[in-house]
């Protein structure tokens, strides 16, 4: 059994936390590319050469892209043969959370209770999702999630003789209806069966994909760029002021369900599509 002290997962989660906050990724710089390349409307191609030029200079000040640095998402896939030594594993990734947060100057924007509205005051805790997979490691993806898109997020039990076509019908109302307030262009998460919460968590597991990249099964990749097409004719455009490109991804992940449901979730994401993740 390999052993990883929780000191190294507290390091580990508050390093992400400011690199996911300053550091665009790659894939997301190239999916902006392609879309100031496809943007036919001038106002639109404006809007995401700036955020082009925002996302270089928050990498070159180290300074945080957005203001609304978001809640921590963690998803963490441990491995069955690692044993986490020295504390709680939880109460490491909240030490990690924390610290990124702090020095990193990182808005904190936790409130400890919905209705009593208290911020908590150093982000925590965080939304932390785990997966027990094979192996010795322990893999560590922090999603800061800003509240413009996930406000603008939704799920809704269909049923299986809405098939495809109503699952994809939802997906793009979804976006219709969120209008200019996720910041488009978005990505889009969809998760669909399992149950109701497994579709939620599809649809955020979604979103830690590389921006653009097709899932891996063909028929899936299909519908992800049927759905892509579809949104961007409905002319949303960058920050909602019209143009070609409304989205820049569709992200889908699909599980078994029940013969009688028909689950669908879909999880916005802004343009500063953040994910960094780690492997001890």
């Amino acid at each position: 059994m390999r052993e990883i002290d929780v000191a190294r997962v507290a390091e580990a989660v508050a390093r992400l936390c400011e690199e996911a906050s300053m550091d665009l990724g790659e894939d997301a710089f190239a999916a902006l590319e392609r879309a100031l390349e496809q943007e036919e409307s001038p106002v639109g191609k404006d809007v995401i050469g700036q955020l082009i030029e925002n996302a270089r200079l928050a990498r070159k000040e180290w300074v945080p892209m957005c203001q609304d640095t978001g809640v921590a998402v963690v998803l963490v896939d441990v491995g069955q043969d690692v044993h986490v030594v020295g504390g709680s594993l939880e109460e490491a990734i909240n030490a990690g959370v924390r610290k990124g947060y702090q020095e990193g100057y990182l808005r904190k924007s936790v409130v400890g209770d919905p209705f009593e509205r208290k911020n908590t005051g150093d982000n925590t805790p965080a939304v932390i999702h785990y997966r027990v997979v094979p192996g010795d490691r322990l893999r560590i993806t922090v999603l800061p999630k800003g509240a413009g898109s996930e406000n603008m997020s939704a799920l809704k039990m269909l049923t299986p003789a809405d098939g495809l076509e109503g699952v994809m019908d939802f997906v793009v109302d979804v976006v219709d209806e969120a209008g200019s307030n996720p910041c488009p262009p978005i990505i889009v998460g969809v998760g669909v069966g399992g149950t109701m919460d497994q579709a939620a968590l599809l649809a955020k597991r979604a979103l830690a994909r590389p921006v653009g990249q097709p899932h891996r099964r063909p028929e899936i990749a299909g519908v992800e760029e049927k759905l892509l097409q579809r949104i961007n004719r409905l002319g949303i455009g960058p920050q909602g002021l019209g143009g070609r490109v409304t989205a820049l991804a569709v992200h889908m992940e699909v599980y078994p369900t029940h013969i009688a449901c028909l689950p669908v979730a879909v999880n916005l994401q802004c343009h500063a599509a953040r994910h960094k993740e780690a492997v001890l």
